[in-house]
């Protein structure tokens, strides 16, 4: 912490660039859990309008958010659907507790089991368990608790803050969030970051002061109450940045980037189909990744093979004769899916997810298939299989594929078999990756790194440790971008890396030629590559 007569600076951790002036607004919180209790009966009934006031308030926002929010919010929906929870907890009111009561006491100790878990992803999941437990209370107390309401341009202030929490507020008009912890790997920064959200992180104990805030995301500071000097450059930072971006969008409409004469394709990421109405993504080469887990959030139960194909295809017509890489379903690990995923799993990050779940089970599997072999006879379409470890499993994945593909064609369906890729996110692929007979490659560098690193990227204490940017992670893509020029296969990262710019050096250095970001990113990206190319670098 810095200090002045007239103002205090705080220095934290940038999660998402950016800048932010507004009323500091605090959101702590609240485990009161009392109220005035009726009748068993009526106990019982108001609990079980909480719950679901609840479970429609998660799926309303899991509607709107879409694509990988949906999937984080999944996890919520799943507990409230855990009946041998909701029984027990009916069971104690039976007894003559409260609903608040006992529902206080059934969610703290959940919270107590995963606090107090070694595996970190548990640990990490203890923030939902409070958001919803917090969330629930509110709705017993007719919507009081969830805290205060937050004006638009707000700098909102928490110790964290859950997914749900971030998509409640409206951020139309601006603002930031201020975490005292946080990750600048969390799920929070990476809807921060797709939406444009300054952010900053770890800023440590702040004091329930500080009428206006600043907020630099990209200096990672939080002043508080500034004198007129602080806001003299602030708006010196802010406005320079303001150019900067401009300068980054008129870019948007130059010729492709390029860099050490080596043209740059610059693709982008995409959760859902809507996704593609942003402005800027018209100006990619592409579509390096689009998530399909969005389709498994949908109420209503497992997409069915007709609505899968409406979704594939108004992609590839919205490319024309751009390549659309189209991922499969990675679901498991921090994506629980009811009837999709295994519960239980002691690591799920280790576990049963992305093509192992899909070929364990290939009820649900052979649905997607059968819609993206309809959906590829458009010919511009390549799809990638995640958390592959062996090539057993992309040969094992690309016959059950081509049975698909040889089955429709019997039924006098049009299909075919497109190019198949894999997600190099398992260090055994990157270090095995002569041995793939892939047609394509792309770099997951958020589990790539995760798993190089031994640090769960949700984790907010392991974040000092989480570096993208380490010898290991670098030796590991350089490694996979070589294998490709050497063989003329496609590389491309498709992670959380390909939008930092202080990345962008290591990864051009690395041999990669392809980077897929999200459409919000496109132009400043393209705009660093080429202060890169003419010598201007970072600064």
């Amino acid at each position: 912490m810095q200090g002045s007569a007239t103002g205090l600076a705080y220095r934290g951790r940038t999660a998402s660039i950016g800048f932010a002036r507004g009323p500091l607004v605090r959101v702590d919180a609240s485990t009161t859990c009392e109220r005035v209790a009726g009748t068993l009966v009526e106990e019982a009934l108001a609990l079980r309008k909480a719950i679901d006031l609840a479970s429609g308030q998660i799926a309303e926002l899991a509607a709107i958010a879409g694509g990988e929010a949906a999937q984080i919010l999944e996890f919520q929906v799943a507990l409230l659907e855990d009946q041998d929870l909701i029984e027990a907890i009916f069971s104690s009111i039976g007894e003559g507790n409260g609903a608040d009561v006992a529902w206080c006491s059934a969610l703290d100790a959940q919270i107590g089991d995963y606090n107090s878990a070694e595996d970190e992803y548990l640990k990490a999941r203890s923030s939902d368990l409070a958001d919803l437990r917090d969330r629930v209370i509110a709705n017993l107390r007719g919507g009081e608790g969830r805290g205060p309401e937050i004006p638009g341009g707000s700098v909102v202030c928490a110790d964290d803050l859950p997914p749900s929490r971030f998509l409640e507020i409206d951020w139309s008009a601006g603002g930031g969030l201020a975490l005292l912890r946080g990750s600048p790997t969390s799920h929070v920064a990476m809807l921060a970051r797709a939406r444009g959200i300054p952010m900053v992180v770890q800023l440590g104990a702040i004091p329930q002061v500080g009428a206006t805030a600043l907020l630099d995301g990209e200096g990672a500071t939080l002043e508080l109450d500034p004198s007129a000097e602080q806001l003299r450059l602030f708006e010196q930072r802010r406005e320079i940045h303001r150019k900067s971006r401009a300068s980054a969008r008129a870019i948007l409409r130059r010729p492709t980037a390029s860099w050490r004469g080596e043209r740059i394709k610059l693709l982008i990421n995409i959760q859902r189909v809507e996704d593609l109405d942003h402005a800027d993504a018209q100006y990619a080469d592409g579509i390096g990744l689009m998530r399909t887990e969005f389709l498994l959030a949908e109420r209503g139960g497992l997409p069915d093979e007709e609505t899968q194909y409406r979704a594939y295809d108004a992609v590839l017509r919205w490319a024309d004769r751009r390549p659309v890489t189209i991922r499969t379903f990675d679901a498991g690990g921090d994506k629980p899916v009811p009837g999709f995923t295994i519960d239980g799993e002691a690591n799920p990050f280790l576990g049963v997810r992305g093509l192992r779940l899909c070929l364990a089970r290939p009820e649900i599997f052979t649905v997607q298939l059968r819609a993206l072999a309809r959906a590829a006879v458009r010919g511009n379409l390549r799809v990638m299989f995640p958390m592959v470890t062996a090539p057993d499993e992309l040969e094992a994945g690309r016959k059950l594929f081509a049975d698909i593909v040889q089955s429709l064609q019997a039924e006098r369906i049009a299909a075919m078999l497109p190019e198949l890729g894999i997600m190099v996110e398992v260090p055994a692929a990157a270090l095995a990756i002569a041995t793939f007979k892939a047609a394509f490659f792309s770099i997951g560098s958020n589990d790539l790194a995760q798993y190089v690193l031994a640090c769960d990227r949700s984790n907010g204490a392991l974040a000092p440790l989480m570096d993208s940017l380490h010898p290991a992670v670098l030796e590991l893509i350089a490694r996979t971008a070589e294998h490709g020029r050497r063989t003329g296969t496609s590389v491309s990262l498709c992670g959380d890396m390909a939008g930092e710019e202080r990345c962008l050096p290591a990864l051009l250095n690395c041999g990669l030629r392809q980077l897929s970001v999200n459409a919000s990113s496109l132009a400043q990206i393209k705009h660093t590559i080429d202060r890169l190319s003419s010598g201007g670098g970072l600064g």
